[in-house]
């Protein structure tokens, strides 16, 4: 059966992944930035729209090859997003020819590049200790829960569990709880990781206003920094995920993430898709 095509109304899409945490990418960096709460929640529907686990928006910047913003599927901002960043940075540098760009997110300016390998890595920065900056109302190395866990920011609180098999937490029961509890006043990311080797962790996690996802970057870096704190590991380590491996290294100038990307499909959002919000 014949379609009639798209009209120009309709808004282009991609859809990418990293290790399974997917993602869709709006490029607006040379029009109007068109996400709301409602487009934000309506994609991220899996049913009724594209399905994602965070949205990212690529946006003009001055000083730097782009700006990301991050969405949940809730329809709440996300402050970072580790493996978007990596995605985009990608599709980026692709479409510059380049094997290296700078970006703006809410933690500043980045960099990413890619490896020789082709894996992608990206500077998240240096991790958040400071309670009131993470933000969490407790001392972020002591906090009163059980299971003693550890909070660190990466752009977005995080709340580290290290247990003796992350294979048998009930991450969704925990997560729900702890991602609203009272300590963390913008809610947090929860991840829980067991050591399995020297530098060697196996993390699942809780996504704040997304659930349980198959890979996390900020969490994953959020992990490292917290099981190098705790002694538990040096500061360049493998994380094993849901959907696979990444590479984290904690240097002077902030903690690099590297793992791999993959491109789904590009679509198009139909217009009266986007009339119905």
């Amino acid at each position: 059966m014949e379609h009639a095509p798209l009209s120009p109304a309709g808004r282009r899409f991609l859809k990418m992944h990293g290790l399974g945490n997917d993602f869709v990418i709006i490029d607006a960096r040379t029009g109007e930035n068109p996400v709301v709460p409602a487009l934000a929640r309506a994609l991220g529907d899996r049913h009724r729209g594209v399905g994602f686990d965070q949205l990212a928006v690529i946006l003009p910047a001055e000083g730097a090859d782009f700006t990301l913003e991050f969405w949940n599927s809730d329809g709440s901002k996300a402050g970072a997003c580790g493996n978007a960043t990596r995605c985009v940075s990608d599709l980026v540098m692709r479409d510059l020819g380049k094997d290296a760009v700078t970006l703006f997110t809410e933690r500043g300016q980045l960099a990413a590049c890619r490896r020789k390998d082709g894996l992608v890595s990206v500077n998240m920065g240096d991790p958040i200790l400071d309670a009131a900056a993470i933000p969490v109302t407790a001392d972020p190395m002591a906090l009163p829960l059980p299971g003693e866990p550890v909070a660190v920011g990466m752009g977005n609180p995080h709340c580290i569990f290290f247990v003796p098999d992350a294979e048998a937490v009930d991450v969704v029961a925990l997560g729900q709880k702890v991602e609203h509890h009272p300590l963390f006043p913008e809610r947090t990311n929860v991840e829980f990781a067991s050591l399995t080797g020297p530098d060697h962790l196996r993390m699942r996690v809780w996504e704040r206003g997304a659930g349980i996802t198959l890979a996390c970057g900020s969490g994953t870096c959020a992990t490292a920094v917290a099981a190098h704190l705790k002694g538990l590991t040096g500061r360049k380590v493998i994380v094993d995920v849901d959907g696979g491996q990444l590479e984290i290294d904690w240097r002077d100038d902030g903690v690099w993430m590297t793992g791999p990307t993959a491109t789904v499909f590009e679509g198009v959002l139909a217009p009266a898709f986007l009339a119905s919000l």
